[in-house]
């Protein structure tokens, strides 16, 4: 066989010939240089005297379904747990995998914004609590749902509608597994979540399998998707004026829908409150009426209150649902696990009663199985998070320029053997021997944030959680069904179960 080998004789000769133009030798050496800038083409221009580490280039571990453990992989391989810096097109980016300085960053002032995707804004979500910026209008949306949505004794009040939820689901189950003999519990979970959301926004109930609760899951299923695309017109200003992905005109056809849907259930709550009375509103639980109550300094335009009620449709409907098809897959996996939290709810409730909120608080070790679950499968790992320098700032020994993408990979902390022990073993016990705040104040476990932009539904998604567990729990034994349990997951707006949990429920005896 031939051999061929380099001549570089031949290499010189042809260079002598055709001469590269020393414009294009400049060129070169500057795209060189770009890209090679530690944390990439975005931060090649960053005046700061020390570099935050980062690998070169351009990343693409955001456009994938797996990147809270990419970017994990890429900051431990470069020892910046503590910061990395990247670059996604001429996006600037900062991840932070340690508690010390995601508290930095989520705690402080510089960033209490959030980067405004094409597809949030285009969807309404920069006029909501979620995306608004941080201002006069944001405090006061801030303000409502303190005081009015999400009060203690808001979440009190729903308790019941929660509860008669919670046992339809029940019966709901009983039903698929006479007939198939397996639940798909995501469907039900999802179907569930979902009433419980529009009972508590607008105060009626819906039939997913035709008319209003028909659209409403297209809608709601629509708008997911949208939100959670990676959309490379954020990064790359010249596609943003192509639109090559379609995100805009879907938003724009989406945006068209959602404020004639919405829009007309404001207008049916205005119908009945002139027909009946503000004093007979008074007592129906929904936040439509609480948003129409609101006095003249506080008021929402139409337009504002139906991004309000938008969001709350769609951010508090998948997270319920997401988390607690996480938590039964671990039941089914850990079977002894699921027997000391059913030996649990015995004690406490009783054999012949049924679960109520009231009992929630003495049932610690289901709580942990809660915690548990939130911190081995977090449903915003990663892109939730983002937050947006609003000015110049130092992040421990590191200088961010104003306009920075900044990121918390909450998987990367609660899966790190420097922070936990036995980090990768789903472990409750944990948390009764070590007492673990989830609700922002301790950076090892913030599955809901901290700071300014700490998720405000916080406390009645656990609530609902807590409940929907014990009820599932006290109702039925749950065993695998042939395919066994898969936890490989996929990342989209949520960190969801890439194939869905599909086993069997016995009642308990």
């Amino acid at each position: 066989m031939a051999t061929s080998t380099f001549d570089p004789t031949l290499s010189l000769l042809l260079l002598s010939k055709f001469p590269i133009p020393p414009l294009i030798v400049v060129l070169l050496a500057g795209i060189a240089l770009l890209w090679f800038a530690p944390g990439g083409v975005a931060w090649a221009f960053s005046r700061a005297a020390r570099a935050v580490p980062g690998p070169p280039g351009v990343v693409l571990a955001l456009s994938g379904t797996a990147a809270h453990r990419a970017l994990a992989k890429l900051s431990h391989s470069l020892r910046a747990s503590k910061l990395m810096a990247f670059s996604v097109g001429f996006s600037r980016f900062i991840v932070s995998s340690h508690p010390e300085t995601a508290k930095e960053i989520l705690c402080s002032s510089a960033f209490a914004d959030r980067p405004i995707k094409e597809s949030a804004y285009e969807l309404l979500f920069h006029r909501a609590m979620g995306f608004a910026p941080y201002g006069e209008y944001w405090r006061n949306l801030r303000r409502i749902s303190a005081t009015y949505l999400f009060s203690p004794r808001r979440i009190s009040a729903f308790g019941q509608q929660r509860r008669e939820i919670g046992a339809h689901m029940v019966g709901e189950i009983q039903s698929l597994m006479g007939r198939d003999g397996e639940v798909e519990i995501k469907k039900v979970l999802h179907f569930a979540s979902l009433n419980n959301v529009m009972m508590s926004v607008f105060g009626k109930r819906f039939d997913f399998g035709e008319g209003e609760g028909l659209e409403l899951e297209g809608l709601v299923k629509e708008g997911y998707e949208l939100l959670g695309m990676f959309n490379w017109s954020d990064h790359l200003p010249l596609l943003g004026l192509l639109d090559l992905q379609g995100v805009r005109r879907r938003c724009k056809k989406l945006v068209s829908k959602v404020n004639l849907f919405v829009g007309r259930i404001i207008e049916e709550h205005r119908c009945k409150r002139s027909a009946f009375g503000a004093a007979s509103s008074s007592s129906v639980c929904d936040f439509v009426d609480v948003l129409l109550d609101l006095e003249k300094d506080e008021k929402l335009s139409d337009a504002d209150m139906v991004a309000v009620l938008w969001e709350m449709i769609f951010r508090g409907t998948d997270t319920v649902a997401i988390l607690l098809e996480w938590i039964m897959a671990r039941m089914v996996l850990h079977p002894e696990i699921q027997a000391k939290a059913q030996a649990e709810i015995d004690a406490v409730v009783g054999e012949f009663k049924l679960v109520s909120d009231e009992d929630i608080t003495n049932l610690h070790y289901l709580q942990c199985i809660v915690k548990e679950s939130l911190r081995m499968h977090p449903p915003g790992p990663l892109l939730s998070w983002a937050r947006l320098a609003i000015h110049n700032v130092n992040v421990g020994d590191y200088f961010i320029p104003a306009g920075t993408t900044a990121m918390v990979n909450m998987y990367a902390i609660t899966h790190d053997e420097c922070v936990w022990s036995e980090a990768n073993e789903f472990k409750p016990e944990r948390f009764m021997e070590e007492e673990v705040s989830i609700m922002g104040s301790d950076l090892r476990l913030a599955p809901f944030g901290s700071g300014r932009r700490v998720c405000p539904g916080k406390a009645m998604g656990l609530a609902t959680v807590h409940l929907w567990l014990a009820q599932l729990l006290q109702s039925f034994k749950w065993l695998p069904s042939k395919p066994g349990v898969d936890l490989s997951e996929c990342l989209k707006l949520s960190l969801e179960m890439k194939n869905p949990l599909i086993c069997r429920a016995t009642p308990r005896s």
